[in-house]
């Protein structure tokens, strides 16, 4: 299962309509989902422009896992067994 990074979503056919995609996301990204698959993000220039994200190296996403993991093992012990 492909985890999103963010909470908005969007199919490929409403993608036609642009603009509703944007307005309903309210700045935020969306991702794109094609037959339940993700293939990619929609980022509005809003969110870009805000800072809201950026670019990060592998080893700076490695370091925020390892600085996380103590807070999300607990839950990931929980749903192994699900």
């Amino acid at each position: 299962m492909t985890r999103l990074a963010t909470p908005q979503i969007c199919t490929m056919t409403e993608l036609r309509e642009p603009q509703k995609v944007f307005d309903r996301a309210g700045g935020q990204p969306v991702a794109i989902l094609k037959n339940s698959q993700l293939v990619g993000y929609l980022v509005p220039a809003e969110a870009v422009e805000a800072g809201q994200h950026q670019a990060i190296t592998v080893a700076q996403l490695q370091t925020y896992l390892q600085a996380t993991q103590a807070a999300v093992q607990p839950v990931l012990d929980y749903l192994k067994d699900k």
